[in-house]
C-alpha cells in the first residue's frame, strides 16, 4: 500500500487501523534541537480527541502519545521522531454485521475493487482515527512555525445552512474558537449551530461545513512555481483528510463572476516599508508562492457518512439489501477537524519553510 508518507523535507508516515492495537507515526526531518515533550502534543490531540463534548462520537480514548525516538534531554536530536498511540475502546462487534455489506459514502466498495479484502471494522485504514496521527506531526510542525512567527488557527464557519459573520479572519484568536463546543468564533452563530447538530443527531441524521484555516506570518518566497505549488500542497494535504469533498482559498470559486479589475488586489509600500497588496483577494499566495498576506483558505466537509438510519445497499455478491451503521459516529465532523486542518496546512508549511531555507543557504 503506497500513500502513507507526505512531505519533502519534513516528512510524515502514519501507519495502523481504527481497530487495530493502536497507530504509529514517524516523522522525519526535524531540526535538532527543538524543545519537545508529550506535553506539547497534547493541546491539539485533546482538541481531535472522541468523548470531549456531547455533539461528537463518545468513543473513549485518551489519546497518550508515547514519543519512543528522536528526543534526547528534553529536544529533538535530529533523528526520525516515533510516536506511538494505543487504542483502548474499540467495539469490533458493532461492525460484525455489516462485513458483507457496503455501507453508502464509505470505501468499503473501493477497498474492495483494490485490495480484494478489507478491514470492515470501523473502517480500517480509511478511518478518520488515523488523523490523531497527523495532528501530533502538526503539533510538532506548529512549534517549529512559531520559532519564525508563523501561527496557524482554524475554526468551524458553516454547519448547513448556517454562516458564521467572520469581518476579519486574522483577528480571531484560539480564545474565541475554544469558547464554545462547535469550535465557531461567532458566539450568536455557534448556538445556532448546536441546536442543529443536536437535531440532526436525534433525526439519525448527520451535517456538514465548512471549516476556514489562518496561517499568519508567513513570508513572501515558499512555495515553488510549478507542480509544487504551495496552493497544490495545501489543497492535497487537506482534501486528504477524511470527508473533505472541497478546498478554496482567498475569493475561491467567487473569482468566477468577477472581472480582472475586481478581483486583482493592488501592490503597494505599507506602512513598516514592505511591499505587500491593498486587498487580499489571492488568499496569500501568487502563482503558487507565498506573498507575505495572510494564508486563507476553507475546506467543505460531508456530513457524516455513518448513520443510525437504515439506508439502501447491496452485499459483496450484488444482492440488494439494508444497512443501519451501529457505534459511536460524530452527527457532525465539524468540531473535531479544526485541528486536523491546522495540522495539515502546518506540515505543508513547514516543509515549504524548510525547502526555502535549503535554497537561501
Amino acid at each position: 500500500m503506497a500513500g502513507n508518507t507526505f512531505g519533502h523535507l519534513f516528512r510524515v508516515t502514519t501507519a495502523g487501523v481504527s481497530h487495530g492495537p493502536g497507530y504509529l507515526v514517524i516523522i522525519d526531518g526535524c531540526p535538532p534541537g527543538l524543545p519537545l515533550s508529550v506535553d506539547d502534543l497534547l493541546p491539539d490531540l485533546r482538541r481531535r480527541m472522541p468523548g470531549q463534548s456531547s455533539i461528537v462520537s463518545q468513543r473513549k480514548e485518551d489519546d497518550a502519545p508515547e514519543i519512543w525516538s528522536g528526543v534526547f534531554e528534553g529536544k529533538t536530536d535530529g533523528t526520525s521522531i516515533g510516536i506511538l498511540f494505543h487504542n483502548k475502546d474499540q467495539r469490533s462487534h458493532d461492525y460484525g454485521d455489516i462485513k458483507d455489506k457496503y455501507r453508502p459514502g464509505h470505501a468499503d466498495f473501493t477497498f474492495d475493487a483494490k485490495y480484494g479484502l478489507r478491514d470492515y471494522r470501523g473502517g480500517g485504514r480509511s478511518s478518520a482515527r488515523e488523523t490523531l496521527c497527523r495532528v501530533a506531526a502538526g503539533a510538532i510542525a506548529k512549534k517549529i512555525l512559531a520559532q519564525h512567527g508563523m501561527c496557524i488557527l482554524g475554526y468551524v464557519k458553516q454547519v448547513g445552512p448556517i454562516v458564521a459573520a467572520i469581518t476579519d479572519p486574522t483577528q480571531i484568536t484560539l480564545e474565541q474558537v475554544e469558547a464554545n463546543e462547535v469550535r465557531c468564533p461567532d458566539p450568536a452563530k455557534a448556538v445556532e449551530m448546536k441546536a442543529l447538530i443536536e437535531e440532526v443527531r436525534k433525526d439519525c441524521d448527520s451535517i456538514g461545513g465548512v471549516c476556514e484555516l489562518v496561517a499568519v506570518g508567513v513570508p513572501p518566497g515558499l512555495g515553488e512555481p510549478v507542480f509544487d505549488k504551495l496552493k497544490a500542497d495545501l489543497a492535497k494535504a487537506l482534501l486528504s483528510l477524511p470527508a473533505v469533498t472541497a478546498f478554496e482559498y482567498g475569493a475561491g470559486f467567487g473569482v468566477a463572476t468577477l472581472r480582472g479589475s475586481q478581483n486583482n488586489d493592488a501592490i503597494i509600500r505599507k506602512a513598516d516599508g514592505k511591499i505587500g497588496t491593498e486587498t487580499n483577494r489571492h488568499g496569500g499566495m501568487l502563482g503558487g508562492i507565498s506573498s507575505g498576506e495572510p494564508i486563507i483558505c476553507r475546506v467543505a466537509l460531508k456530513p457524516t457518512s455513518s448513520l443510525p438510519r437504515p439506508q439502501r445497499t447491496v452485499t459483496k455478491a450484488g444482492e440488494p439489501t439494508e444497512i443501519a451503521t451501529k457505534g459511536r459516529h460524530d452527527p457532525c465532523l465539524l468540531p473535531r477537524f479544526v485541528p486536523m486542518g491546522e495540522a495539515m496546512v502546518a506540515l505543508v508549511l513547514v516543509d515549504h519553510w524548510l525547502r526555502f531555507r535549503a535554497q537561501c543557504g
